[in-house]
């Protein structure tokens, strides 16, 4: 699968920042209860095994001033403490990340569907307003408020670097928030078993520099451009006939909602909710036949000629 890893174990986000170091702690003890008790469990084998049972195997009352009270009591008091402290530590974390920002600096409403996902950026105007799919773009050193919309299944939203889980629940919006604080690609993935292609639902969350971002999100606004070459021309009529009924290409007749808005799709690294490099034989794959790469999607196979395909793909390319 094609990306980024899952860094669950470093931050780079505010919100993260406070859930690591609870996550490395909690490993150290778990890692040392381990060590413990399996040294203890060694030390008994050999001793039996060296100096022979001390009794014979019979039942035996407890009685205080024995040995194993004395166990019984240090090792009570040895799981309290580091028990206690992530008790308090993790009471200290949630009151850190889990309420959303008061004033962010954007809103993003986000619908994960089986199995991609929609981002929607609302402007102040109507104009203002655009959708992407399965690739979220954020200022740097800004909190990002988003708003989580179920659409068929539970889904969870997760990008580990910079945020914790939140479920979109079909008939109600969560919110969640998150904060990047260097430029960069943040790798997140659906963490609610939502089908059979739920492995394969990730995303990715691009942190730009303020003035990236501002140019970007211009950019996005722009309709698509008329195609300019005869390839172009004949594939955007493939394209009106056989997906303008599910995908929106804005500046054309094909407005539907049902997938991804493809007007800028070449903007993407990833396609196939991060499961593809966007290249060309990729694109080619994946427009041909789905099944094959993501069986149970939604988008059927499109059993194109080969003069049809490089049509379609000449016109895809067009969609900067």
């Amino acid at each position: 699968m094609s990306g980024l890893p899952l860094g669950y174990l470093t931050s780079s986000g505010e919100r993260a920042g406070a859930i690591v170091p609870l996550t490395w702690f909690v490993l150290a003890v778990s890692v040392a209860v381990c060590v413990v008790i399996g040294g203890l469990l060694g030390l008994g084998v050999w001793r039996t095994r060296r100096h022979g049972p001390r009794v014979e195997p019979r039942a035996v009352a407890v009685e205080r001033g024995g040995h194993g009270l004395g166990w019984i009591r240090w090792g009570l008091i040895a799981s309290a403490l580091p028990l206690l402290v992530t008790l308090v530590w993790t009471m200290a974390a949630l009151g850190r990340v889990v309420g959303p920002p008061r004033r962010p600096a954007l809103v993003l409403d986000v619908t994960p569907r089986q199995w991609w996902w929609e981002v929607r950026y609302n402007g102040d105007e109507p104009d203002g307003t655009f959708l992407t799919a399965n690739e979220l773009h954020i200022p740097t050193g800004r909190r990002v408020l988003v708003r989580l919309h179920g659409a068929d299944v539970i889904h969870s939203f997760w990008v580990p670097q910079l945020s914790g889980k939140t479920d979109a629940i079909p008939g109600q919006t969560n919110l969640t928030w998150m904060q990047a604080d260097a430029p960069g690609r943040y790798r997140g993935q659906c963490a609610e078993f939502c089908g059979l292609e739920h492995a394969k639902m990730a995303f990715e969350v691009v942190a730009d520099m303020p003035a990236a971002f501002e140019r970007w999100r211009r950019a996005q606004l722009q309709t698509a451009p008329p195609p300019a070459t005869a390839a172009a021309q004949r594939g955007q009529q493939y394209f009106q006939y056989r997906c303008a009924l599910c995908h929106a290409v804005r500046g054309t007749d094909a407005s539907s909602f049902y997938g991804p808005d493809l007007t800028h799709l070449m903007s993407r690294r990833l396609i196939a909710a991060g499961m593809l490099p966007n290249t060309r034989g990729s694109l080619a794959g994946w427009v041909q036949s789905p099944q094959a790469a993501k069986p149970g999607a939604l988008m059927p196979d499109q059993k194109l000629t080969g003069q049809q395909l490089n049509d379609v793909l000449a016109y895809l390319e067009t969609l900067q």
